[in-house]
């Protein structure tokens, strides 16, 4: 896809996310998404705060704000080549840097309903199913995705039986 159609296509699908979680429990909180893109044309950011549902968009052209009912995206909206997050998990923020193919990453931190060790066990036989090639660091896995691109996924204790997991892929 040209910069130009992603500028056009990627505030477009960040407004679909809110209607999309629309009339969805979740006690009161929201996932935050930012986008930030640029261009010989200009910079583009986009954002959703996930505790205000107010989205803002400033893009070459064009900056707006508007406010939508807030969503949270579930284990089951994140798809790293097929391996979803852990059960029950719940994305808290994600952050996209769309800078080209060299500057492009991503960071998603969630939260899951269980101990470090088994959420990093989960995702260690998942993500190797899925073509990564990962090994352990402690609590974390660092390595490839699939398109031997950098992926780490770091696990921490967020309570009893409860983690926090922070992944960022890419550049």
């Amino acid at each position: 896809m040209t910069r130009p159609a992603l500028a056009l296509a990627l505030p477009l699908a960040l407004l679909a996310l809110p209607l999309a979680g629309c009339g969805e429990g979740h006690d009161g909180e929201g996932t935050t998404i930012t986008l930030n893109a640029g261009d010989k044309d200009g910079n583009f950011t986009a954002g959703v705060d996930g505790n205000t549902g107010q989205v803002a968009i400033d893009a070459p052209g064009f900056t707006g704000k508007l406010t939508l009912p807030r969503f949270m995206l579930s284990g089951t909206d994140v798809d790293l080549n097929g391996a979803k997050l852990y059960p029950g998990s719940k994305v808290t923020s994600m952050n996209i840097n769309a800078g080209g193919d060299d500057k492009s990453s991503v960071r998603i931190v969630f939260d899951s309903p269980a101990a470090p060790e088994k959420v990093r066990d989960w995702f260690a036989d998942k993500l190797a199913k899925a073509d990564f090639s990962l090994k352990s660091q402690g609590m974390a896995l660092v390595g490839t995705d699939n398109e031997h691109k950098p992926f780490r996924l770091e696990i921490t204790p967020a309570g009893a039986d409860r983690s926090k997991g922070t992944i960022t892929a890419g550049s």
